[in-house]
């Protein structure tokens, strides 16, 4: 199986789009969305220098915008992409990339949001001096302990060895005076404390403009930061994007969720690195491709079709499927169980696993056509559970 990642902010460097650029047909479609996005990206991604990218408001809508445009250039046919992808999933702000990619949103909703997501972090960011730190080593328990003992957020989990504190200054001078054993302290060069609370402001900016967007059910598995969930509602994506602003990044869960998938290549869109580079130390066994420059653009399809199968999801007009959040056992609600007929919200059952309980819910509702699993079974993420008919006509 395949999994295409996009990286979150921090992955840019200058000049990186340079190459890219060279491609009259890209250039076209950057100049587009830094229009909808009202920044000129393609300056910002040749010419600007690492400080300015580095702000908030400006390096959002580049990755962002990169990603999508660069996902055109490895699909030219979106089709091509529907048989070979398995599973999406961003960093942080790379969830727009993928919600966007699955066709949950429009790459202009997407654009739209991350520019004003970036300008209200960057705004929020400025009420109290803030930042970030990378713990890396140490013992995993230990690490989250000397966080949590001054008052600081795990705010992105990249998996054992690599955990973000994030707080404020005099927080994070603390933890510096009183580090966790054999683990080293490095701070991050970032405007505040991101995907804590310290973001709540721009929590609310985002929902404000999300209950205007218009969604789609994702074409692919799009894998949350937020718990390494698979989300399978068009709405829920759009949802946890908004709420993981101020919220810890799970990228450790996440690859949980690849590996239950057995999922056996990770391609990263550009700027890429990052996220191959965690994969390489955690997912032993699963080749990656770092998408960098356009020079790569047949190797990566060739990596495309060695690892891509069809997504489990399918788009007919008839009927919709309610897939299982992740890897568990599943237990059928009694009262969905000899439902003729499902409301919208409804719960099905629920989802135990070593971790928690989820509770399981058809979104849509809708008559019932077959139940795939039985009350007991062990279940895959993304595994198809229900199949329903929409009971108001073609979904």
């Amino acid at each position: 199986m395949l999994v295409i990642v996009a990286p979150g902010q921090g992955a840019q460097t200058p000049g990186f789009l340079g190459p890219w650029l060279e491609d009259p047909t890209f250039a076209e479609r950057i100049e587009w969305l830094g229009t909808v996005a009202g920044i000129d990206l393609a300056h910002h991604g040749t010419e600007a220098d690492a400080d300015t990218i580095r702000r908030t408001e400006i390096a959002q809508p580049l990755l962002v915008a990169t990603g999508l445009v660069a996902a055109l250039e490895l699909f030219p046919h979106p089709a091509d992409a529907f048989a070979r992808v398995g599973a999406v999933a961003g960093h942080s702000v790379g969830e727009l990339t993928a919600a966007a990619g699955a066709r949950a949103i429009t790459a202009e909703q997407a654009m739209v949001l991350v520019r004003e997501r970036g300008k209200a972090m960057a705004e929020a960011a400025a009420v109290t001096a803030t930042g970030m730190t990378a713990v890396l080593g140490g013992d995993r328990d230990e690490v989250l302990a000397a966080i949590d003992k001054h008052g600081l957020t795990p705010a992105n989990d990249n998996g054992p060895g690599q955990i973000v504190a994030a707080g404020t200054l005099e927080q994070l001078a603390a933890l510096a005076d009183e580090p966790p054993a054999k683990a080293r302290l490095t701070p991050l060069s970032v405007a505040g404390a991101f995907h804590t609370e310290h973001m709540q402001p721009a929590v609310a900016r985002l929902a404000q403009l999300a209950r205007a967007v218009s969604t789609h059910d994702p074409r692919f598995p799009v894998i949350s930061n937020k718990d390494g969930r698979v989300v399978h509602d068009g709405r829920d994506v759009v949802a946890r994007i908004v709420g993981q602003i101020a919220s810890p990044v799970r990228w450790d869960l996440c690859m949980d969720t690849m590996s239950d998938l057995r999922v056996t290549g990770i391609l990263e869109m550009p700027p890429a690195g990052t996220l191959t580079g965690i994969a390489k130390r955690n997912l032993k066994g699963v080749e990656t491709f770092a998408l960098k420059s356009p020079d790569q653009l047949d190797d990566a399809r060739d990596f495309c079709d060695k690892h891509g199968e069809s997504s489990a999801f399918d788009a007919s007009p008839t009927w919709r499927m309610v897939v299982s959040p992740g890897k568990g056992t599943f237990h059928l609600d009694e009262a969905a169980r000899d439902a003729v007929d499902l409301a919208p919200g409804a719960t099905i059952g629920d989802l135990a696993s070593s971790r928690d309980r989820t509770t399981v819910v058809a979104r849509h509702g809708g008559q019932v056509v077959e139940w795939l699993v039985e009350d007991g079974d062990l279940v895959s993420p993304g595994q198809p559970l229900v199949r329903l008919h929409p009971a108001g006509g073609p979904a």
